[in-house]
Formats: C-alpha cells, sequence, structure tokens
C-alpha cells in the first residue's frame, strides 16, 4: 500500500483506489490525499472509516467483482439502487432528484455492494443468491445509521464517496429538514435532468429483457415468462416498474417462485397476472422467508386453503418482511383482536399488511375512537377502512352527517353497524342517495337504525322497491324494503297488503283489487 500526499497541505480525507497487477494478478490498494477538504471533522472521519472498511473488504478477498458473474452483479446493483432510491423518496426527496442522485453515486452502489458481500460472505462461498428482503435488511440499517449521522448532507455523502463533500454544492440537493416554517422555493436547477438520464436504468433494463442473444434467442428467463403466457410487452411493462428484475437468474429465482405458486393452486393462467402485479415475488427466499411467513401467518388462523386465492387477490402479501408483518400483528393484538380474528382478516383482506401502523393503523385507531366507536369490532368487520385518509375520506363523511343534524355519538352507532360507510364517495354515493331519502318522508333516525341504506344501488334497488311499497300503500322500514331477495320482499310485501285489507275490514275482494294495483305498479316499472 503507498500513500502519496502533498507537500505543506493540511490532513485530508483518503480516496480509495483499487488496480489489478496484470502480470501478478494481484490486487493493490492505494489512497492519496486530496488537495482541500471542507467538511467537518465528524464528516471526515465518518467517510474515512468507511473507505478503511472498504479497503479491508478488497483484503479479504469480498470486494473482487470479477470473481462474480456478470449478470448477478448486475442483478445486485439494480436492487441496491432500488433500496437507495426508495430510502430517498422516503426522506422527502422526489423520485426525479433521487434518481438524479443515483446516477451521479456509482461508487457509493459499488461501495453498498461491497457491504453486501461482507455481511453475506458465506452465502456467496456457497453459490446463493440474495434474496430482496436481505439485501433491503442489511442495506436500510446501514443508510438509517449515515443518516443519523450526517443529516441533511447525505446526499453529498453519497454523490461525493469516497471524497469528502465540500462546503458548497450547488448541483446536489439536500434532504429536507424539519421545520414548523414554510420552506421558501426552491431556486431552479442550472441544468435539470433530461428524461433520457432519469430513464437510464429503467430503458437497460428494457433492452435487456428484449435483447437477442448470440444464439439467436432472448434470455431464457424472458422464454420462460413467454411460455407461461406473457407476451414481450407485459414482460417490458413489469421491467419499467421494477427494473431489476430484467435481471434475476431464471432457475435460481423465477422458476422455483412460479413452481412454488402453482403447488399451492394457484392456476397457470393466474401466474402472468401476478407476477405483473408484484415481481418482486420472485426475489423472495422461499426458505428463508416465504414458507416461514407463510407458517406464521396460519398459526395466526389464515386459512391455508385460501392462500391461492389471497396471492391472487394481493401479490405483495408474501413480498412485505417478517418484522413488517410481525408489527403488524402485534399492533392489531393491542387493540384487543384475537389470533382467530386477526387469521380472518388477513384472509379477506390482506392489503391490511400494506398499512403503515404509524401513519395509517394507529392514526385511523384513534379517530374512530374518538366517535365511540369498538375499533376491534369495526376493524375485524372492514379492515379496508383502515387503510383510508383521514383528511381526505374520513373527515369529510363526518362531517356530511353532523351538517345535517346527526350527533357524534349517532355516527359512531352508523358506522359500527356499517363498517363500510365510509369507504363510499359523498359526490357519486352519499349525496344523491340522501337526496332521495328525503323524499321517502322516513325520519332521519331510520338511517342511524339502518346504515346500509348507502350500500345498495339507488337505481336498481332502492328506488324500484320503495314505489312498490308506495303504490301499495303499506308501510315497511328500510331494513324490510332492503335487505332480503327478491322473492322474500314480494312474498313480505304480499303478507303486508292482505294484513292491511284484513285490518279495513275489506275482505278478498279489496285484497285482489290491491293485488291488481301491485301488478301494474310492477308493469310500469318493467317499462
Amino acid at each position: 500500500m503507498r500513500a502519496h500526499s502533498a507537500t505543506q497541505q493540511p490532513p485530508t480525507l483518503p480516496q480509495l483506489f483499487i488496480s489489478k497487477s496484470a502480470a501478478l494478478g494481484s490486487t493493490r490498494i492505494e489512497i492519496y490525499l486530496p488537495r482541500r477538504c471542507f467538511l467537518r471533522a465528524k464528516c471526515a472521519q465518518s467517510i474515512v472509516n468507511v473507505a478503511h472498511e472498504t479497503a479491508k473488504s478488497v483484503a479479504n478477498g469480498v470486494h473482487n467483482f470479477n470473481t462474480m458473474p456478470s449478470s448477478l452483479l448486475a442483478a445486485e446493483k439494480e436492487e441496491a439502487k432500488a433500496v437507495l432510491a426508495l430510502f430517498l423518496r422516503r426522506q422527502g426527496l422526489s423520485s426525479l432528484v433521487a434518481t438524479r442522485t443515483i446516477n451521479k453515486s456509482k461508487r457509493f452502489i459499488d461501495h453498498l455492494v461491497s457491504r453486501l458481500h461482507l455481511v453475506y460472505k458465506t452465502r456467496y462461498l456457497v453459490g446463493r443468491e440474495l434474496t430482496t428482503l436481505e439485501i433491503r435488511d442489511s442495506l436500510v440499517p446501514y443508510l438509517e445509521s449515515l443518516l443519523k449521522e450526517h443529516g441533511e448532507n447525505l446526499v453529498d455523502v453519497v454523490e461525493s464517496f469516497p471524497h469528502a463533500p465540500g462546503n458548497v454544492r450547488t448541483s446536489s440537493p439536500s434532504l429536507p429538514s424539519p421545520s414548523p416554517l414554510p420552506s421558501p422555493p426552491p431556486s431552479p436547477s442550472p441544468s435539470p435532468p433530461t428524461p433520457s438520464v432519469v430513464n437510464t436504468k429503467k430503458l437497460k433494463a428494457i433492452a435487456r429483457v428484449s435483447e437477442i442473444g448470440r444464439d439467436g434467442q432472448l434470455p431464457p428467463h424472458i422464454l420462460y415468462l413467454i411460455e407461461l403466457g406473457m407476451d414481450i410487452d407485459q414482460i417490458k411493462g413489469m421491467t419499467r416498474k421494477f427494473p431489476a428484475f430484467a435481471y434475476y437468474s431464471l432457475e435460481g429465482k423465477i422458476k422455483p417462485v412460479v413452481e412454488f405458486l402453482l403447488d399451492l393452486g394457484i392456476p397457470l393462467s393466474d401466474i402472468p397476472i401476478i407476477l405483473y402485479k408484484r415481481p418482486q415475488l420472485c426475489g423472495v427466499s422461499l426458505t428463508e422467508n416465504l414458507v416461514p411467513t407463510m407458517n406464521y401467518l396460519e398459526n395466526l388462523g389464515v386459512d391455508k386453503r385460501q392462500w391461492a386465492k389471497v396471492i391472487h387477490r394481493f401479490p405483495a402479501f408474501l413480498t412485505y418482511s417478517r418484522q413488517k408483518v410481525k408489527g403488524t400483528v402485534d399492533y392489531l393484538y393491542r387493540i384487543g383482536l384475537s389470533a382467530g380474528s386477526i387469521g380472518k382478516i388477513l384472509t379477506r383482506c390482506p392489503h391490511i399488511i400494506s398499512y403503515s401502523v404509524d401513519e395509517n393503523l394507529h392514526p385511523t385507531v384513534e379517530y374512530f375512537r374518538s366517535l365511540g366507536v369498538d375499533v376491534a369490532v369495526l376493524l375485524y368487520r372492514s379492515p379496508q377502512t383502515f387503510g383510508l385518509s383521514i383528511e381526505t375520506n374520513l373527515k369529510p363523511v363526518t362531517e356530511f352527517f353532523l351538517e345535517r343534524g346527526y350527533s357524534v355519538a349517532e355516527i359512531g352507532t352508523m358506522v359500527s353497524r356499517y363498517g363500510a360507510l365510509y369507504t363510499f364517495s359523498l359526490t357519486e354515493n352519499m349525496i344523491p342517495k340522501w337526496g332521495f331519502f328525503l323524499t321517502t318522508g322516513y325520519r332521519r333516525s331510520e338511517l342511524v337504525k339502518f346504515p346500509q341504506y348507502f350500500g345498495y344501488s339507488l337505481e336498481d334497488r332502492i328506488k324500484p322497491r320503495y314505489a312498490q311499497v308506495k303504490q301499495s300503500g303499506v308501510k315497511m322500514c328500510l331494513n324490510q324494503i332492503l335487505s332480503i331477495s327478491d322473492s322474500d320482499f314480494e312474498k313480505n310485501l304480499q303478507k303486508k297488503i292482505e294484513r292491511r285489507s284484513n285490518r279495513l275490514g275489506l275482505g278478498n275482494v279489496q285484497t285482489v283489487q290491491c293485488n291488481e294495483s301491485l301488478n301494474e305498479a310492477l308493469q310500469v316499472l318493467e317499462h
């Protein structure tokens, strides 16, 4: 190892270079000191440590990418880019800025891949590919530690790696810092990225899936997908959403997952749909992630016979980490749900796993508690309600009923009786049905008793049945009119007409007349 430094210069950060001697086949590490450094000492020491760690990995032989298949290395780099992009977006950067940062951070991406090799060294020794979850679980904590140490300078650290960033960088954004005051509008960038730069990763991946090899054939995993029933446009669309899929191996990732899904009873015709919706599924390990997660959920009460329906309904269900699944399940326990109830909820509404506990579930639970609702019962009956936005979906519905004279307690009763009440559109559903309700003469309390009124079709069910009841001259509550089948409704209506005729002492003649009037009303509705 050799170190070069300019004379009479202040201490600076080492820069790592890796080179190979063609004659000796050995790896040589060179470190030289750049002329100037503008970052504070703490940041400088951090990057020195990172460089030392990278140097150590080279010395151990892990960082030598030349020993890896090019396709596997490319796949891992794409996975690392995807993890970094998602992490930056979660810190408040736009997708455009996150992509631009990644395009400037080739050496940092290589560094992330080298960390994977350090953490999972034994896996590489036996030739096993890493899964998407393993890559994510390894890199996210590391990125979080960098964020904790460097704060809003993280983007500079990433782009400048392994150098120390300068104090002033007009071309690189900073992570947004929390502040109670509104931030001034960002100044326009002197050279905005062109679409070709932003989409470089996607374009390369799309080109890869349609590339003809030396044998005149498409890549093996693409031919396999075509045999499953996918066309090349679908595969390109799937790759556009998740570029890393283009680098997945057929035998190592794609085929085992497909065969596993078929063994669960999923029809072959559904496989292309599932892969298109969630190509990340092929990056999940069967033995270390999928099967253990399924066993864990089955112990909670998820019906193993329903896996095919669950996965078809929500293919992303099994791509979430065990930690994420357990976090959601633990929270459901805390609000009072039993293991059996949780299993049934996950079977009926697997989407609930995708809801954030802190950003969705807990705030929604507290909101409904403020209305006096038993949230455990509500979540069991209508889990999809807990994925709605409080500001966009829940509060407007509450205000809708408050403005029409209902109390908070009455609204709580309504949603307790009909959990899906908050899932309906105000403009397309509730307002038109409320307008018709006002013409019926029912008391306002009728909707408190039967809020399911808002779940029936206004034109196909509510109006026709109410017209029959009104024409017959009898009285029926909303529940009796709407909640039963057509045949039962006609039987009940006929009994009501007969009882009314008997009470009035009109006998069979009047009953026949009432029946004739009812038939006439039905004919009018049919025409």
